[in-house]
């Protein structure tokens, strides 16, 4: 998406170091407090605004040092929202620098007719004002409702508080993640820390998103920030290929919205080339955690849903295997009804489009091996029934993930997606989300 400015150099780097990292590494990332703002330089804010009938929080921003690099992957949805085709041209003008965004929640701004560009760049503008900052290097999400315009009035006096209350603090890290949710039920912030070299690298992120998340960019709103100086091409495609790892491999509902956007943010002392693919890792982890938290927190879900696919010729084909698995209703409604219908799951990894052999499938679920070389295992339901249950009630994020692990050949590729069960519960959330 971004052509950013790189030289020769920056070329032979990307072909040497590219940023896909390799799987042997030694994972040195470790979690650590502070979210957005765990990255030193790293400033973020959120109030409320009046933008949501609750009153909740519901304007963010995050801003970063001097100098930031910036990445972003968009929806791919050909009715996108008007911020959406700002940043993402804003980010092709500048070459992949950005200082700031700014993140509204409540209303979406698409479908509103050139009005909602306006109001994009009259927002940013404004910000840019208050920052001392270039509007070029101002980047704007909204999410909400669709077809509704923003109160400008009520976005724009909200300025005053965000920017005053903008500091590097966890307790700000966390207001920021809470003021950009909508139907989630927690807010989703997560950072890293590691050893490269002879220098500490921190990476933090916060996303958003619980319903309409299917894989077509990377399905909600996420934001990442990094304290390593790194060339904005590379860092493009670093993020692009963890994002395809993770973000992309979630699936709620089969839905992918108007608004989905990801930025990354990187400022600081330039990483040397060879620590490239550690970073790579680093961000990948990241936002494989967000992923997860995203997929966790599906509109009525009651267990995380983790399918792990191996024997296929690449890994974006297991991928596409993991997630048609995921996304397939009648898999999501047996693992909220606890029903270990295993012929659900290998009749949705059948219709993938992916060549598999029928004569080498093996399915497990959580540590109950189910099916080997084609053929149904001799094994007692009612212990996989309660396998599925326990998950359900598990802690949050912690021991309530149902495994799914699936082999459709003998190739040397595997891959992962992760999703949620289908409950009564989303339907009356849908069913009522504007009224």
């Amino acid at each position: 998406m971004v052509q950013a400015a790189g030289s020769d150099r920056w070329r032979a780097i990307l072909d040497v170091h590219p940023p896909h990292p390799d799987r042997a590494m030694e994972d040195c990332w470790s979690p650590v407090a502070g979210g957005i703002t765990a990255p030193k330089g790293f400033q973020a804010s959120g109030v409320a605004a009046g933008l949501k009938p609750s009153g909740a929080r519901d304007l963010a921003v995050v801003v970063a040092p001097p100098g930031a690099s910036c990445a972003g992957v968009f929806t791919r949805n050909q009715v996108r929202a008007a911020c959406v085709d700002l940043c993402a041209e804003r980010l092709q003008r500048t070459g992949g620098k950005a200082r700031a965004v700014i993140v509204n929640a409540g209303q979406a701004n698409a479908c509103t007719g050139d009005m909602a560009r306006a109001e994009s760049e009259r927002i940013t503008t404004a910000l840019a004002q208050r920052l001392n900052l270039p509007p070029e290097q101002i980047q704007i999400c909204s999410t909400g409702v669709i077809g509704q315009p923003l109160p400008m009035d009520r976005l724009l006096k909200g300025q005053v508080s965000l920017t005053a209350e903008l500091a590097a603090t966890k307790e700000a890290a966390a207001a920021a993640a809470e003021a950009i949710l909508t139907t989630d039920l927690v807010s989703k912030h997560y950072a890293l820390e590691a050893q490269i070299g002879e220098r500490r690298v921190r990476l933090g992120g916060m996303a958003k998103g619980s319903g309409m998340i299917h894989p077509d960019m990377a399905t909600m709103l996420a934001f990442v920030t990094c304290d390593a100086g790194v060339d904005p091409q590379w860092w493009q495609q670093a993020l692009q290929a963890a994002v395809d790892r993770s973000l992309n491999a979630v699936t709620v509902d089969g839905d992918t919205s108007t608004n989905d956007t990801v930025l990354a943010f990187a400022a600081g002392p330039p990483l040397p080339t060879e620590h490239l693919p550690q970073l790579a890792l680093g961000l990948e982890r990241l936002c494989c955690g967000l992923a997860k938290a995203v997929a966790r927190d599906g509109e009525g879900a009651t267990c995380l849903l983790e399918v792990q696919v191996t024997g296929t010729a690449t890994a974006a084909e297991a991928r596409t295997v993991a997630r048609t698995v995921c996304g397939s209703s009648l898999v999501k409604t047996a693992i909220h009804g606890r029903d270990p219908n295993w012929g659900r799951i290998v009749a949705a990894a059948g219709r993938a489009g992916v060549p598999l052999d029928p004569d080498a499938l093996a399915l497990r679920i959580g540590p109950h091996p189910l099916l080997k070389d084609g053929r149904p295992l001799a094994v007692d339901l009612a212990t996989v029934r309660r396998y599925l249950q326990e998950r359900a009630g598990g802690a949050y994020l912690q021991d309530d993930c149902v495994e799914i692990h699936l082999v459709v050949g003998t190739g040397p590729a595997s891959g992962s997606a992760w999703g949620c069960d289908l409950s009564q519960e989303y339907i009356r959330i849908n069913a009522h989300y504007t009224t």
